[in-house]
């Protein structure tokens, strides 16, 4: 057993969700049958974990607290070859504020909360008691690692951790990205759709949101389980809007996804369901 493998193990141990990283610090890439995304994605908001192949797949999303995972053959291969661990700050309720540089290290000494710090390379990393979307470059040499994102394991650091802060959070809200949603095609067949009825067609919308809004776990699957469910009712008649499409778009962003993200669990949804 290496280095890595026994500290993958260490943090598994405490709940902490581990995946090997390879030359370059970067994780393994996707197995052939899940490259593109082909598989409709797994990632897991909570506790992360692989898709239903066996291998070390979808980046930050193979990290795991699984121990018979961590030690299956399958990923002995990849441990013999990683030559660093990570973990999913968002699987572990933290959030990474990753300083870059000397001159981020001293804005955040002036303008955010002590906490418990890890020496980097680079700079150093605050980590926060609590989740939150990530995002990168939200400031010049400052980046957030929380939900679906991966830290690299650099020991336990110094310092008592503190609760996340809300000039954390305003960072990333600060950064996010404008809503573009996918336009649904119209009817085939033509004439008045008979989901149009509001009660009908708010109701689905309403319970579409608040199944997002509500998962706690595998939130990219929920996402694009919801988008199929939604699709597979209201999708072939087109009475879908763009307004409908970009309410559960920004459900979904609100729960850490990106639009990138989004924009490819729906067009997975729509392959899926040949439309």
């Amino acid at each position: 057993m290496n280095a890595q493998l026994r500290t993958a193990l260490d943090l598994a141990n405490r709940s902490v969700a581990v995946l090997p990283l390879r030359a370059g610090k970067v994780p393994f890439g996707n197995c052939p049958a899940c490259r593109n995304n082909a598989c409709g994605g797994r990632p897991n908001m909570k506790t992360a974990g692989p898709c239903t192949c066996p291998g070390v797949c979808h980046g930050w999303a193979a990290a795991t607290t699984d121990t018979p995972t961590l030690t299956s053959p399958q990923w002995a291969r990849v441990w013999a070859q990683a030559q660093a661990v990570a973990y999913h700050p968002g699987g572990a309720r933290l959030t990474v504020v990753d300083l870059d540089n000397a001159e981020a290290g001293a804005w955040a000494r002036q303008c955010l909360p002590a906490t418990r710090t890890v020496l980097t390379t680079r700079g150093e990393h605050w980590i926060y008691r609590g989740a939150m979307q990530s995002a990168n470059a939200v400031r010049p040499g400052v980046d957030i690692k929380s939900f679906m994102a991966y830290a690299r394991w650099l020991g336990p650091g110094t310092g008592t951790m503190a609760n996340l802060p809300d000039a954390v959070r305003a960072l990333v809200a600060k950064k996010s990205l404008p809503i573009r949603p996918v336009t649904v095609p119209a009817p085939a067949g033509g004439g008045e759709c008979p989901h149009r009825r509001p009660a009908y067609l708010a109701r689905g919308i309403a319970m579409a949101e608040q199944r997002i809004t509500d998962a706690t776990s595998a939130m990219h699957a929920t996402v694009y389980r919801t988008f199929l469910a939604v699709l597979s009712a209201h999708g072939r008649c087109g009475c879908l809007t763009d307004a409908h499409v970009g309410r559960l778009f920004a459900a979904a962003q609100a729960k850490g996804e990106t639009v990138r993200h989004c924009n490819d669990a729906w067009t997975n949804a729509l392959t899926r369901l040949g439309l």
